[in-house]
């Protein structure tokens, strides 16, 4: 068939909108009736908070999506941002450098993510149970060795890092500023660097991409050690907001609510498909639904099954676009 030929074709072919499309238009929909029937919804303050509020939900869900594009899945994300930040909290407490005390914070989460990405490639242990286990390893370590107590407060005198989550331009959260960056470094990363692109590959069909050259077991340690480092970016400006970092956030449902939005914003969990619009409007959606929970002041109860009710649909809507077949059902080495 000629050029000519599949143009026309092509705009012959209906319009399909992708699940991301979808969801930001379900996402306007939303804020609309909300704005109608929640007082309070679209006021200055409101909306403030729910930006400030998505943009940390959002810069972890980018991390996340790295794996999950890759045909993984993290579930030690929320441990090694909470305990990385928790003991960088401590150095800085205790006489360090802010620079330097971060820095050391960074390398123990990249360490993790590889340490997480060496037992899934090399080991072969399934990195469900793999991440699940380094998150309460890494929990149980930084309890018993650095921080006896779940909360680690910031001692004043540090304004440089609290910035990181103050606000600039008459109100705008620098944590929405963050997200933005984080969003655009990771889009020209995944779509125009060539490691980006091998792990596209490696989520699509693990075993081609390997005979094809690739090497799978060191691009799955970049993976988890890219979701391990945004996800540590989201925890310095976690603390930055609240001047500490909690480590009960660990046993709290927030990485399902990154997972609820990865999945919902159309990253399929069979690999290889998706991208950062895709964080985007399932952060959006998630965090207009969050928002308006708390302002009907919802129990903890029914949040938790309007959240898991919204996964299963996801993960049924995921299932539904993207079947397993012979072929997405290949894993790696």
């Amino acid at each position: 068939m000629s050029s000519e030929a599949l143009a026309r074709a092509r705009r012959r072919a209906p319009f399909k909108p992708s699940q991301s499309l979808i969801v930001l238009g379900v996402t306007l929909a939303l804020f609309v009736v909300l704005s109608a029937a929640l007082p309070g919804f679209v006021t200055l303050g409101n909306l403030f908070t729910l930006a400030r509020n998505i943009s940390i939900l959002g810069i972890l869900a980018l991390g996340m999506a790295v794996v999950v594009i890759g045909r993984g899945i993290d579930l030690s994300q929320i441990a090694t941002l909470a305990c990385s930040s928790a003991i960088a909290v401590t150095l800085i407490n205790s006489g360090w450098p802010v620079a330097a005390a971060i820095g050391f914070g960074l390398v123990l989460s990249i360490l993790i993510g590889v340490m997480n990405g060496y037992f899934v490639s090399v080991i072969e242990i399934p990195p469900l149970f793999t991440t699940l286990a380094s998150g309460l390893l890494v929990l149980g370590l930084t309890r018993a060795l650095v921080v006896p107590h779940y909360q680690v407060f910031l001692q004043p005198g540090h304004d440089v890092l609290l910035m990181l989550g103050g606000t600039v331009l008459g109100g705008v959260p620098v944590p929405l500023i963050a997200f933005a960056i984080c969003a655009l470094l990771l889009h020209l990363f995944l779509s125009r660097t060539v490691i980006g692109r091998f792990i596209y590959a490696h989520g699509d069909n693990a075993q081609a991409a390997r005979m094809s050259g690739i090497a799978t077991r060191p691009l799955t340690m970049i993976e988890y050690a890219l979701s391990a480092t945004i996800g540590y970016v989201g925890g310095i400006i976690m603390v930055g907001s609240t001047s500490l970092m909690h480590l009960q956030v660990v046993e709290s449902t927030m990485i399902f609510d990154v997972i609820l939005v990865v999945v919902l914003g159309g990253i399929s969990l069979v690999g290889g498909r998706g991208n950062v619009l895709s964080v985007i409007a399932g952060t959006l959606l998630i965090g207009v639904l969050l928002n308006a929970m708390t302002i009907m002041n919802l129990d903890i109860q029914t949040q938790d099954i309007i959240k898991g009710a919204v996964l299963l649909l996801a993960i049924v809507l995921d299932s539904y676009i993207h079947p397993r077949d012979e072929e997405t059902a290949k894993q790696g080495d």
